[in-house]
């Protein structure tokens, strides 16, 4: 049986059950039980994490903590060239100490007028798009694939799949979500 490792942000805690199920007849899914967070949690938890561990298959992301500004703020949490660093580390510890097919997930769309209405903080498109187009770059410079998760609920209808928050997902968009992501696994292995 194949074994693969789902790590991420709560966008991945969310999906993660439905990608499971649609993968148990070939493949066992180990995940952390924490929120992945952004790329230096990533980068401070990934040896411990994985390295340990046998697998074919990793699908990773991180992105929506890095990019998050407090109101207000021009500057994100994580800056745009850290994230770039962190990703580079993040992907040379991945395709040199391990064997694993690696797979980059992108940051799934946001509803910037709902997330500034209901959370503490702000989240813009633009700025998704900006950390996705870099993570893309960066992911193409390992030979690291991209599951376009951003484009996957855009084709689906964001606001339709969207909680009022404005970041985290019904649970029709995330079964929705599993289902893409077990699919595009399903089709690597």
């Amino acid at each position: 049986m194949k074994k693969y490792f789902l790590i991420g942000d709560s966008i991945r805690l969310g999906y993660q059950d439905t990608v499971k199920k649609e993968l148990l007849d070939i493949a066992e899914l180990w995940s952390p039980d924490i929120n992945g967070g952004s790329s230096e949690k990533l980068r401070a938890n990934l040896e411990s994490w994985v390295l340990d561990r046998p697998v074919d298959l990793i699908h990773i992301n991180c992105g929506l903590h890095d990019l998050r500004k407090e109101f207000d703020c021009p500057d994100s949490s994580v800056s745009l060239s850290a994230y770039g660093e962190n990703l580079r580390w993040i992907f040379d510890l991945l395709t040199t100490k391990t064997s694993a097919k690696i797979i980059w997930a992108n940051t799934t769309p946001v509803n910037q007028e709902w997330h500034h209405q209901n959370k503490g903080f702000d989240r813009f498109l633009d700025d998704v798009v900006a950390y996705n187009t870099l993570a893309g770059s960066v992911a193409g410079e390992y030979g690291i694939e991209v599951n376009p998760l951003y484009s996957v609920v855009e084709a689906a209808g964001r606001d339709n799949l969207l909680l009022p928050d404005g970041v985290h997902y019904t649970p029709e968009g995330y079964a929705h979500l599993g289902k893409h992501v077990a699919d595009f696994i399903r089709k690597r292995f």
